[in-house]
């Protein structure tokens, strides 16, 4: 089935990209010097050398905070910025229904409850109209990410959630550096995180941050590290690969958006995709990934699994994206409303992996001719 799905691109002629997808992560003059200096210096090989506290005197710098921890993972920094804002077991945390798996499982971690909202259904981000229904006097935290390309209306929740005494700890995952009205990505809630997984914007094959003007919340992350010493460590190794990217990423940003919008003005008129779209007034996304819901009723039926597979023999990183949790049990969350746009997403995305985004605009070109190529197949 496999190959007669992806014969659907190929019957169209030779594919688009032989050579394949932009690799990633990408040779790097900058980080290999990171490298050899790291090996020549020994600071590859200690507990504590120069380099996580010149990394995280960037992040600081780079978020206008006072306070910045790195960590071993995305997933694990979540964990601590909740820690970090005093959610404890029986706390109920409120995000959306469709989002990072792991963003769910953080919440189990510490013993709390998640409480699941609706999307809107143009940003794939955290609707912020539907969370005042769904606190209770146990909400401790809300949990809200920049996700696929789309942008949270932070101004709005950080407000809402103020004035009922809830804290806000915002995602960044998929959108470090990113303008989000009027201020970086990560610094509009009470704690901020990043990830450097292998496939992120920032990579180091693992590890992450939090960002915090509160000393008592870096303090309660600091401490629920500690087991004698730190258990949970971003080595000095990938600290020192990561700082020359921190530095090259306002450019990186830049890049990806001007592709990106070039993307999204070439494949307006193809049927099947209706990208995510923020207003404009909230700023830009990173563009981790870029998205599109992906409709087979314009397409003769054809399953989101053709198109992606028929994308992929052209050579194309499309994939589908994530699971909701609208299937999550009674016992593992509580939710609010039926999530009908939760439960969309994760039927209908189409996500674009990003470092298509950091090549050449006619690289950008050719995944609009792929796109128009199988669209077409597919009618």
């Amino acid at each position: 089935m496999a190959n007669d799905l992806k014969q659907l691109a190929l019957d169209g002629g030779a594919p688009i990209f032989p050579e394949g997808p932009p690799a990633w992560p990408r040779a790097d003059d900058d980080v290999r010097a990171a490298l050899l200096a790291a090996y020549e210096d020994g600071s590859w090989g200690k507990y504590d050398a120069q380099h996580v506290a010149e990394l995280c005197a960037e992040l600081t710098k780079l978020h206008h905070v006072e306070h910045a921890l790195a960590c071993c993972s995305g997933t694990f920094a979540v964990e601590l910025a909740l820690r970090g804002v005093k959610v404890r077991p029986g706390d109920e945390v409120i995000l959306a229904g469709y989002d990072f798996p792991g963003n769910f499982r953080a919440v189990e971690a510490i013993g709390a409850r998640a409480v699941l909202v609706d999307i809107e259904p143009h940003t794939w981000c955290l609707a912020v109209e539907q969370v005042e229904a769904a606190i209770s006097p146990e909400t401790k935290a809300v949990l809200v990410s920049h996700l696929h390309g789309g942008v949270a209306d932070m101004e709005r929740l950080v407000a809402l959630c103020r004035a009922r005494g809830i804290a806000v700890v915002e995602d960044a995952c998929q959108s470090p550096g990113s303008e989000v009205q009027g201020r970086v990505a990560g610094t509009w809630g009470d704690v901020g995180v990043l990830s450097f997984g292998g496939s992120k914007l920032l990579t180091a094959g693992r590890g992450g941050a939090i960002v915090t003007n509160d000393a008592q919340i870096a303090q309660r992350a600091k401490i629920a590290c500690e087991r004698g010493n730190n258990a949970f460590p971003l080595s000095e190794l990938q600290a020192a690969v990561l700082c020359p990217q921190l530095r090259r990423l306002p450019v990186d940003n830049a890049l990806r958006l001007a592709n990106a919008t070039r993307l999204r003005m070439l494949t307006a008129a193809l049927p099947g995709l209706i990208p995510v779209t923020s207003p404009p007034e909230r700023g830009s996304s990173g563009y981790y990934k870029f998205a599109w819901s992906y409709a087979p009723a314009t397409l003769d039926g054809a399953p989101r699994e053709s198109f992606v597979a028929a994308m992929q023999a052209e050579g194309v990183a499309i994939g589908a994206g994530f699971r909701s949790f609208v299937g999550r049990s009674a016992t593992r969350c509580r939710r609010v409303g039926n999530l009908p746009h939760s439960r969309e997403a994760a039927e209908a995305t189409v996500l674009l992996h990003h470092p298509v985004l950091l090549s050449s605009t006619e690289t950008v070109d050719r995944v609009v001719l792929a796109l128009r190529k199988v669209l077409t197949a597919l009618q």
